[in-house]
């Protein structure tokens, strides 16, 4: 990052650090650790749902359904606990920015979430507009294959980059 942005980002967590809320959840002990709570368990939602995905598209695991649904039943619990995890994440940001926005485990893990979105959205998209993708035999199956390996590994690498926040 170029050290003017970075003086930037830093006096913006500063900022944040100096208002009422940020001092609210630094005060109360139990907060951070029931946010953190939640944020786990919609992150293991989000995590199971897609590799029950990813292992349907691979061959492994659900053979005897369609990937289509299989996706239905497991793509909207990773759409709603998006949000869950959006409000905890912030909760946590605003309680210690410096530690969170200005952490380079952070920024990847950032970045590896809206990638991984980008590709659950386009496997939403490309379901709804071809039930059969992804099927053994199927013209897409090549792409299927190449969408849950790099599904897993990208949300292998959030739940690895979420831990690593806290010792980087």
């Amino acid at each position: 990052m170029i050290p003017m942005a970075m003086s930037a980002l830093g006096r913006f967590c500063q900022w944040l650090e100096q208002t009422s809320l940020s001092q609210l959840i630094q005060s109360l002990a139990w907060i951070v650790p029931t946010v953190q709570t939640v944020h786990i368990l919609a992150i293991s939602a989000v995590a199971a749902s897609a590799l029950m995905i990813n292992l349907r598209l691979i061959g492994i695991a659900g053979a005897d359904q369609s990937v289509q649904r299989v996706a239905r039943r497991f793509l909207p619990v990773i759409w709603w606990a998006m949000p869950v995890l959006l409000a905890s994440g912030a909760v946590m940001i605003i309680g210690e920015p410096a530690r969170s926005l200005q952490n380079p485990v952070f920024q990847l893990k950032m970045l590896l979430v809206v990638t991984a979105l980008a590709l659950t959205g386009t496997l939403h998209v490309r379901l709804d507009r071809d039930p059969a993708w992804g099927e053994s035999g199927h013209i897409g199956r090549a792409a299927a294959l190449w969408t849950a390996a790099a599904s897993l590994a990208l949300w292998t690498g959030i739940v690895f980059a979420g831990r690593w926040i806290a010792y980087f």
